[in-house]
């Protein structure tokens, strides 16, 4: 169904920006799957650069195998406060996911002062941090 609103990001140069993992709202949450759904799109449309908002939980996992996968998928961090990425995403943060892992806070429902509150907390070096907090979404939107 969105099919033409992919080739429509891909034709203009954008990035395709979508929520990940379960919902807020009394609705089902299967479609914020990243396996199937974010990585079948990545394979139909290697050339569209995917923002995975919202971590992907409860299936972070799966969101980190889908932006390890493919090299235009990434994943931003809307929707939570640094106390509370999970686990698995912080390592990733630290390690390989360096360059994949963009900063965002879900605002007004959640101010950058409050998404940052506990940044300090993650154990992020200097380059880490810089790729994390500005670094990575000016390389993936082009800033």
């Amino acid at each position: 169904m969105y099919y033409p609103l992919y080739a429509a990001c891909v034709d203009l140069g954008i990035p395709f920006c979508t929520q990940v993992g379960h919902t807020g709202p009394l609705r089902p949450s299967e479609t914020g799957r990243p396996i199937p759904y974010i990585d079948q799109v990545a394979l139909d449309f290697p050339e569209l650069t995917i923002v995975c908002g919202h971590i992907g939980y409860p299936w972070t996992t799966e969101m980190i195998a889908v932006a390890d996968k493919h090299a235009n998928v990434y994943i931003d961090t809307s929707a939570y406060t640094a106390r509370r990425y999970p686990r698995e995403l912080v390592g990733y943060l630290r390690g390989r996911g360096r360059r994949k892992v963009l900063f965002g806070t879900n605002y007004p429902m959640i101010t950058p002062g409050q998404a940052l509150e506990h940044l300090g907390e993650l154990g992020l070096d200097e380059e880490v941090t810089e790729l994390f907090l500005s670094g990575n979404a000016r390389r993936v939107f082009s800033l």
